[in-house]
Parts: structure tokens; sequence; C-alpha cells
């Protein structure tokens, strides 16, 4: 498994949006996203820093997708 680059929330809502997720809702700073198709729901805090690597690497596995969708 390759090292996770550096990402913002931003950049990961554009991964998400270009995978077919689409907003649910939002709980204060957190996004909820949902896929209609595969009924997966992962949340990004969203905030101006980037991502921990560990964070990032939990939204990827709870939205099914891998390092190479990136």
């Amino acid at each position: 498994m390759s090292k996770p680059p550096s990402l913002t929330p931003k950049k990961i809502i554009a991964v998400l949006k270009r995978n077919g997720f689409c907003l649910d809702h939002t709980t204060g700073s957190h996004f909820v996203f949902y896929h209609p198709v595969t009924k997966r729901r992962t949340v990004v805090a969203y905030h101006t820093k980037a991502l921990p690597k560990g964070t990032l690497i939990a939204i990827l596995k709870q939205a099914g997708l891998s390092l190479d969708d990136l």
C-alpha cells in the first residue's frame, strides 16, 4: 500500500462527488455524504488544514474507495 497524499477536506469532497457521492446533510462542521447506488455513507470534517493520514484512510474505507481512486 502506497503512502496516502496530503489532502484538504475540499479536495476529498471533490473526489467523493466525482465517484457518485452526494451531500446528505451537515452536522456542525461535519459533512455527511451518501452514495445512492452502493448505499454507503461517509463523514468528512470540514476545515482548512490537510486531513490526518488516518482520517483520510478511514474516509476512503467508509466510501469503499482506494488510494488509486484519488
